[in-house]
């Protein structure tokens, strides 16, 4: 009799199987990773937002022995939104593709999570910045998960602030994500006693800064905010030196990653304040990840290719809890279950799409305190998930509509 119960019981599993694996679609889930593979992100974001969507993959199968397959498709979507949107929609009704992933750029994340939408399949941002994304602009399949320029913001401006920098001019990025950088920024910097003397926007992305950097120097400010990124920072910070603009003037990087500080250097970058969502020096797990990162991009990774693998890792688990890749039922899962790996501890998705978690108010060590390589980072306060994001009660997500 036991042996006919465990015969009965095999048989129902091996039937119940195939069903499961069935419910993913085409018994493949297809993860594409639109990123700037040649343009002013393509330091903080590129080659290793695919490098670590692949170890993502790569360690999900070795440890969860799906049922089904996961491949990964890429693309460069050159910054522009029209490329970005033309591209997602060829995946998701050509390709199979059931969740676009990355997304540096704010015009591209906006333009694709609109695709996504329209076409029933999810949106995992991890490199785009602006707020837009999980307010007016949010939908239900799109989680917005490294960083967003309210966090970002909330954490250098307000220490720039506290430690004297009350006068602000700000050299601003002329697109939805420069915008949003600088209408947050502005914000802490008069919450917390400071004021603006004025602004000027630049194209994007900008070569020469100069007529723009000479505008902020006679101003009069003390801080001159950048609310810009990437290649476009480094470009600011040393054309700023070059003028004479600083040490005269301070210069607050309001988004800086450590790819910037290490082109730039110590010397040029020491004691400036920056807020990132992830430092590969910060703890066991981060340095135990970030080594094996090193190993195959020869670089330590920034907080976007960070948060690009653990936004797929739990992805790919939901999918696999489920038994499936449907749309809404793996972003309910997704919401459900807190992220707690590398990246992020107790981490949650609201309702609106933001995964929030710890951000870490960091400052650029000075040459002389730098150790190993890599080691760029003084870590001067953990700013609680709570602290650190923007109130769901000030959100404009037309999700959260009574």
């Amino acid at each position: 009799m036991k042996f006919k119960t465990l015969t009965l019981v095999a048989a129902l599993s091996a039937a119940l199987a195939p069903a499961a694996q069935a419910q993913v679609s085409d018994g493949v889930v297809r993860i594409g990773v639109l990123t700037d593979l040649s343009g002013v992100y393509s330091d903080l974001a590129g080659k290793g937002a695919i490098i670590a969507t692949q170890m993502a993959i790569d360690d999900f199968i070795a440890k969860e022995k799906p049922a089904f397959k996961v491949e990964m498709v890429s693309a460069d979507h050159q910054n522009k939104g029209d490329i970005a949107a033309n591209k997602a929609r060829e995946w998701f009704e050509r390709g199979g593709v059931d969740a676009v992933s990355e997304l540096v750029t704010t015009s591209v994340a906006l333009a694709v999570q609109k695709i996504a939408k329209d076409k029933n399949r999810i949106a995992l941002i991890s490199g785009a910045a602006s707020t837009r994304i999980t307010n007016e602009d949010c939908n239900d399949v799109t989680v917005h998960w490294t960083y967003d320029t309210y966090a970002v913001a909330n954490g250098t401006a307000k220490a720039v602030v506290s430690q004297g920098g009350k006068k602000w001019f700000f050299l601003t990025a002329d697109y939805a994500f420069g915008h949003s950088l600088e209408k947050d920024a502005s914000a802490v910097v008069k919450a917390n006693g400071g004021e603006v003397v004025g602004s000027v926007r630049h194209p994007f992305p900008g070569g020469d800064f100069s007529s723009f950097l000479l505008k902020a120097q006679s101003s009069g400010a003390q801080i001159i905010g950048l609310a810009n990124a990437g290649g476009d920072t480094i470009n600011s910070i040393k054309q700023a030196a070059e003028f004479g603009i600083t040490p005269k003037q301070q210069l607050a990087g309001l988004l800086m990653f450590i790819s910037d500080v290490h082109s730039l250097g110590l010397k040029a970058t020491q004691s400036m304040y920056l807020t990132e969502g992830f430092y590969w020096n910060l703890n066991d797990d981060t340095r135990a990840w970030s080594k094996r990162f090193f190993d195959q991009h020869k670089r330590m990774p920034t907080m976007v290719q960070a948060g690009q693998y653990s936004s797929t890792m739990h992805y790919l688990k939901a999918v696999k809890a489920l038994g499936s890749d449907d749309t809404a039922k793996v972003m309910a899962q997704m919401k459900k279950t807190p992220v707690n790996d590398f990246f992020a501890k107790n981490g949650t998705i609201r309702a609106d799409g933001r995964m929030v978690h710890d951000m870490y108010l960091l400052q650029v060590k000075k040459p002389a305190e730098s150790t190993t390589p890599w080691d760029y980072y003084n870590v001067r306060a953990t700013i609680p998930a709570a602290e650190a994001f923007q109130p769901l009660a000030a959100s404009t997500c037309p999700l959260l509509a009574k």
